[in-house]
């Protein structure tokens, strides 16, 4: 058994300040940029960054589905992290300013298997995470556009 973690970053033209609102909006922004990868969205509690709770199931392949309790919590003015009570998973959106806009960084890790199962969830998990987090940012950047 091993932590496994999957990055993915992006540079924005949007400011720091409109990114972390964006991300932290999850009745309006982040119900836009999920992709085909999550199911069930609804926010239960609150909705704009700090103390918002939110469910939603993410399918990184067809056999392989989380079902996510998220609380969010905004530890500077720069981050938004995502704790799943289902889970040891943890999300961390930080966002930099570079240029006139910011450079998003999208990190989740968890506690993954032990054994042959825990190899390929190591090797494989962290790209098919990364690519689900991309095409989030592509999204991101045409609502911020």
């Amino acid at each position: 058994m091993g932590q496994v973690t999957a990055t993915a970053e992006k540079t924005l033209t949007a400011g720091p300040a409109k990114v972390v609102a964006a991300l932290g909006d999850y009745t309006g922004v982040r119900s836009r940029i999920l992709t085909e990868h999550f199911s069930e969205y609804e926010v239960r509690e609150g909705g704009q960054g700090e103390g918002t709770v939110v469910h939603w199931k993410l399918a990184a392949t067809s056999k392989r589905v989380r079902d996510c309790l998220i609380s969010a919590s905004v530890p500077g003015e720069h981050s938004l992290v995502e704790r799943d009570a289902n889970s040891t998973m943890v999300t961390t959106w930080t966002v930099v300013p570079e240029g006139t806009g910011s450079r998003v960084q999208v990190t989740t890790t968890w506690d993954g298997a032990g054994g042959v199962g825990g190899f390929f969830e190591r090797r494989f998990a962290p790209g098919g995470l990364r690519g689900i987090y991309e095409a989030q940012l592509a999204k991101l950047e045409t609502e911020l556009s």
